[in-house]
């Protein structure tokens, strides 16, 4: 069998945005630098993404189904499934069929569930819809939620000051119950100057990884640690390993744009370090 027939393929459903560094533009380059075979799922068509003051829209829910039949057709298979943002219950259903379609014991799903931030929802998280993206956790091995997100899928009232750390473990224990074997709370402010991730792997301890606080919120940066973690996993690293690669990548991304006034909204400049995650 030749290489190109061994080589592992992931599945990435989410919204093609042609500017703005965000979704698959920045989830497809980053697996690929990592040897691993991009296989889009599309939810939306945007030309850029919605912070900018004008994009174009396209909702690609109606087409979804025939779109995704036809990998059912040829018989493709993944070596993993990952999702980014949702917009509608009808998307989590889609969702959730096409795992039932290609899961194995072979693959595993990521899902990121992009809710909201900073103890807020997105407008489009409607009790119901927050109800979808609970079922579909059910199916992720891993899961990369930050503290609004943890709080909303467990319904548990966003804490008004910091964090604790037994706080974390007991949230991650119950969550890890209801189906993810992998969690990293991501983004959780530790001081002015550092943001922790807090790792927990179920049956185990947890682990944490700090990185330096940097600049104000970036667009698809959260895209940018996902896309790592998959592929760090994908290629037999631990969880831990991954994590810690993910953020030390978004991390450089990050100063890279501040020393370079990049607008935040334009999003990581990660194509000048995608040369680190070739192994």
């Amino acid at each position: 069998m030749s290489n190109i027939d061994v080589q592992k393929k992931i599945a990435l459903i989410n919204d093609v945005t042609g500017f703005g560094r965000c979704s698959i533009a920045v989830m497809a380059p980053i697996v690929s630098a990592m040897k691993i075979q991009a296989v889009t799922v599309p939810t939306a068509i945007l030309s850029a993404h919605t912070q900018f003051p004008e994009y174009y829209f396209d909702d690609y829910t109606s087409k979804m189904r025939e779109y995704i039949q036809t990998y059912e057709d040829i018989g493709l298979e993944f070596d993993a499934i990952s999702t980014g943002f949702l917009g509608s219950e009808e998307q989590v259903d889609i969702v959730i069929d096409f795992i039932n379609k290609f899961k194995t014991d072979r693959n595993f799903v990521i899902v990121d569930p992009v809710m909201g931030d900073y103890g807020k929802l997105y407008k489009t998280y409607t009790p119901a819809m927050c109800a979808k993206m609970k079922k579909l956790v059910e199916h992720a091995e891993i899961i990369t939620p930050n503290l609004t997100e943890l709080c909303n899928l467990l319904d548990v009232e966003y804490p008004e000051g910091p964090v604790t750390i037994e706080e974390l473990k007991t949230m991650c224990i119950e969550l890890a119950q209801r189906g993810p074997k992998h969690i990293v709370v991501t983004g959780i402010p530790f001081n002015k100057s550092q943001i922790a991730n807090f790792i927990y792997n179920k049956d185990e301890d947890f682990q944490i990884v700090m990185v330096d606080k940097i600049g104000g919120d970036r667009s698809g940066t959260g895209d940018v640690i996902a896309s790592v973690i998959a592929g760090m996993y994908m290629n037999g690293h631990s969880f831990y390993e991954s994590v810690k690669k993910a953020a030390d990548f978004a991390t450089k991304c990050i100063k890279y744009c501040e020393k370079n006034n990049v607008p935040n909204h334009w999003g990581l400049c990660f194509e000048m370090y995608l040369g680190e995650l070739i192994e």
